[in-house]
């Protein structure tokens, strides 16, 4: 998905019909669950993604992704703290993907 914002844009819309592959589909649900109440987690969910491809390993940190980004989210709608332009995230996102998490070098 990376370089594609039609597809991005398209599984924000609707992971279910988004043009994806259903591995991909497979994790978009399992996340899904788990934004909408982890409490609700089974085994089935997670052997429902394994059986689409995911590793124990991928899944594991898709889980913690969705779960640090919903903490972070949170945390920042508790404290106030403001949300920067649009075209900041745009700029970070090309030098992330080009040059990874390190930062730039002044």
């Amino acid at each position: 998905m990376l370089g594609d914002r039609a597809l991005v844009d398209a599984v924000l819309d609707d992971y279910t019909t988004a043009p994806c592959s259903e591995q991909e589909r497979a994790l978009f649900h399992l996340i899904a669950k788990i934004v909408e109440d982890s409490t609700q987690i089974r085994q089935a969910d997670i052997d429902e993604a394994k059986a689409a491809g995911w590793s124990e390993e991928a899944l594991y940190d898709a889980i913690t992704v969705c779960a640090l980004f919903q903490f972070y989210n949170t945390w920042i709608d508790a404290t106030g703290v403001h949300d920067l332009p649009a075209a900041v995230y745009d700029a970070m996102g090309k030098r992330m993907a080009a040059h990874g998490y390190a930062p730039p070098e002044e």
